[in-house]
């Protein structure tokens, strides 16, 4: 589900808070090494998320923020913010030519450049939290 953060608003505050949990403390986040991504380019978004882009030919941008339980996606147009909040059970991330977040029947590809290059650690330790997480649902036993 994506929000408009611009300004703030107590519903999708509450509507977030539900879909991927409350922010990490201070504390938390040093432990972690960080919960937020640098700013990467959009490459492209699904066609229910053109409407979030700049119409112009200026560069879009987005970063990825952890949540403990998914994440949320930020994304820049103008002087406007767009938040997509993702569980970790509904997300899917694919790194082939470039990074793709894929939930609820959407997408964002982010351009592989320097600026995704910098942000290498912090995906890796995105990847390992969905895999915890993904570990807690564990629906079936692998055959013996």
């Amino acid at each position: 589900m994506i929000f408009n953060t611009t300004h703030t608003d107590k519903e999708a505050k509450a509507a977030i808070k539900d879909l991927v949990g409350d922010s990490y403390s201070f504390i938390e986040s040093i432990k972690m090494k960080g919960v937020g991504s640098k700013r990467m380019v959009v490459e492209d978004v699904s066609v229910r998320f053109k409407n979030i882009l700049n119409s112009v030919s200026d560069i879009n941008y987005g970063n990825i923020e952890i949540r403990k339980k998914g994440i949320l996606v930020h994304i820049t147009k103008g002087l406007k913010n767009y938040s997509w909040a993702i569980p970790f059970y509904q997300l899917h991330i694919y790194n082939t030519n470039n990074y793709s977040i894929h939930a609820q029947g959407n997408f964002v590809r982010f351009k592989s450049n320097r600026l995704l290059k910098e942000n290498k650690k912090f995906l890796d330790r995105l990847l390992d939290l969905k895999i915890k997480s993904d570990e807690n649902y564990s629906f079936y036993d692998a055959v013996k």
